[in-house]
């Protein structure tokens, strides 16, 4: 814990406000076919991934490796960038009215696998285990609420 302080990490808290826009926009604009607003079966889980999540875009934005490399695009950033795009496509499609495995696995995982590439790159280890449980959960949720 030594070489962690805690201050704010603006690009964390812009990757965070970009994966949310689309939920944003879905929160005030249903799609189509708008299959993401029928109840969750996996409640328990769906808990776990909020406190996960939380704790994930805090770790991100508030706890800072003294460490790290100075920010640039690196592979890991790239991924994260290409996560990013991957979700808003996966959005569109869903829009556009698709709602199959491929879309809900693309409205799952990339984003989780934004935040991943970014914490690593920040080598935010706090960051990393929070997220990575997120992701197993976030993953969980939508394959049992919406593919099987």
């Amino acid at each position: 814990m030594k070489k962690y302080r805690f201050g704010f990490d603006v690009w964390g808290l812009l990757l965070f406000l970009i994966i949310m826009v689309p939920n944003f926009i879905w929160f005030a604009v249903p799609a189509p076919n708008d299959v993401l607003r029928s109840k969750s079966v996996t409640e328990i889980l769906d808990t776990i991934a909020s406190v996960c999540q939380v704790l994930m875009i805090a770790a991100l934005c508030l706890i800072i490796n003294c460490e790290r490399d100075k920010l640039r695009f690196s592979p890991l950033i790239i991924g994260s960038c290409v996560c990013a795009a991957l979700y808003f496509i996966s959005w569109i499609s869903y829009y556009n009215g698709a709602v199959n495995a491929t879309v809900i696995i693309g409205l799952t995982l990339p984003p989780c696998l934004a935040f991943l590439l970014f914490a690593l790159d920040r080598k935010n280890s706090i960051a990393v285990v929070s997220c990575s449980i997120f992701t197993v959960c976030h993953l969980i949720y939508g394959i049992v609420n919406y593919i099987i």
